[in-house]
């Protein structure tokens, strides 16, 4: 299995500015996700940012930096520059690990990119995991996926879906952001405009759906905390952390 990381990093952000410097447990951000990008089975782990304050912080601890376009509106769309700028070739697989899930396990990471290497006929991978509360399945910050019987996905949203979906429901998963793609889909995605979908529910990954490519989603193998939308988010991350670190002590 052959394959690398990107973390696509963004200073500016609509609820948490500065998001990927933010402190948790004596670290940025960033740095607690490419950690986590690092302990996996990637042969590189690169992180692509439009920003010089985050370019300087993650070459200070020791992080492989690619300055990118600031007028990418996606992260998909930064992480194909970075392809670019590696003049990879279309059957290479990159991974695309958020900077905002500072505790996504390692084995997720490997088990996208095994996925997508593991279903030749389709263009990208991702994970999901099944919703036991009710309070997350209402929730919009939550994006649920459908599938169908060969695990390729239906439809992403941030609304309930299926309709009626309970906490007991078999078929109610919550949508990991994580992504495996080929090289040579990602070339095609940049080059497609942004789809009606993608707009109204705000998840870019349907504009590859819009435009025929299949998506594999897997149950992840692991339990994946979710990943760092709101401050409420951050002030749980940083408990967890600290809770963590107390016990080591």
């Amino acid at each position: 299995m052959s394959f690398s990381v990107v973390i696509p990093a963004r200073y500016a952000a609509n609820r948490l500015p500065g998001k990927p410097l933010l402190d948790i447990a004596g670290k940025p951000m960033l740095q607690h996700t490419y950690e986590q990008a690092m302990a996996s089975a990637a042969e590189q782990v690169y992180i692509a940012t439009d920003d010089e304050r985050i370019k300087q912080v993650a070459e200070d601890f020791g992080a492989s930096v690619f300055m990118t376009s600031p007028e990418h509106r996606s992260g998909t769309d930064r992480i194909q520059e970075v392809a670019e700028q590696l003049k990879l070739a279309g059957e290479q697989v990159l991974v695309n690990v958020q900077a905002d899930e500072p505790l996504l396990p390692p084995v997720a990471i490997d088990q996208v990119a095994d996925n997508l290497q593991q279903h030749p006929q389709v263009g990208i991978a991702t994970l999901c995991e099944p919703i036991t509360a009710q309070e997350e399945i209402e929730d919009p910050h939550a994006v649920k996926v459908v599938m169908d019987k060969e695990g390729l996905a239906l439809y992403f949203s941030r609304a309930t879906i299926p309709h009626q979906a309970s906490a007991s429901a078999k078929n109610c998963f919550r949508h990991v952001g994580i992504y495996a793609y080929r090289v040579a889909v990602l070339n095609r995605f940049v080059k497609w405009p942004v789809s009606e979908l993608e707009i109204s529910e705000k998840l870019e990954q349907l504009r590859a759906l819009y435009n025929g490519i299949r998506i594999h989603v897997a149950i992840s193998t692991e339990q994946i905390p979710a990943g760092i939308d709101t401050q409420r988010d951050l002030e749980a991350v940083r408990a967890f952390l600290a809770s963590n670190q107390g016990r080591k002590q």
